[in-house]
């Protein structure tokens, strides 16, 4: 299969997003194609290690408490959107969350999650800090994600953003090496640093 080249300058949708079978992912914002990364090799040691430690809590959580909220981590899709009813031709935004907590199961398709999750955690790494921090934060921030973790492997910390009424981020709570972080999205979870830096 001969490789596939796309124009950076030029804006897409989702529906050209669809088309791209190759071993890349990549995330659409505004129709931009903002962050582009191999499948393979897979994220280094820690790095999954720390989402499989914050997944394994959630999941749990989830599973012992039987509720609407469902729990999924990349890659899978999130498609951002401005109204109801739209095709994939009028879809100029999708991301790839490291991992996310849906809550409302009409959100949810054979495709991924279509709106925004309830809880959003990227895990930085050297390459994409500014986008993770950034980027997407605004991003988030926009689409109304109510809760959204910074996981910071390298300082051991979890920067906490929590949606307020007036639709930004209150001032971040940032955890570091030690204590217990709440989950607002799921009431009565937190999880300790220890388990979630565990190796």
């Amino acid at each position: 299969m001969s490789e596939l080249v796309l124009d950076l300058t030029q804006r897409y949708t989702y529906a050209d997003y669809l088309t791209w079978l190759d071993d890349k992912r990549r995330e659409l914002i505004d129709g931009v194609i903002s962050f582009i990364s191999k499948m393979s090799p897979a994220p280094n040691l820690f790095h999954a290690g720390i989402s499989w430690n914050i997944v394994h809590k959630l999941g749990s959580y989830i599973k012992k408490h039987k509720g609407n909220c469902k729990i999924f981590y990349a890659p899978f899709d999130v498609r951002f959107v401005e109204r109801d009813n739209v095709t994939d031709k009028d879809i100029r935004t999708v991301v790839q969350p490291d991992i996310l907590i849906v809550c409302d199961p009409s959100k949810l398709d054979k495709r991924g999650c279509i709106g925004a999750p309830d809880f959003i955690a990227e895990i930085v790494s050297p390459s994409n800090s500014y986008y993770d921090t950034r980027v997407k934060y605004e991003l988030y921030q926009r689409y109304k994600v109510k809760e959204y973790w910074i996981v910071y492997p390298d300082s051991k910390s979890v920067e906490v953003n929590i949606l307020q009424e007036d639709g930004k981020y209150a001032t971040p709570v940032v955890f570091v090496e030690v204590g217990d972080v709440p989950v607002a999205t799921l009431p009565g979870l937190s999880i300790s640093m220890d388990e979630v830096f565990e190796e």
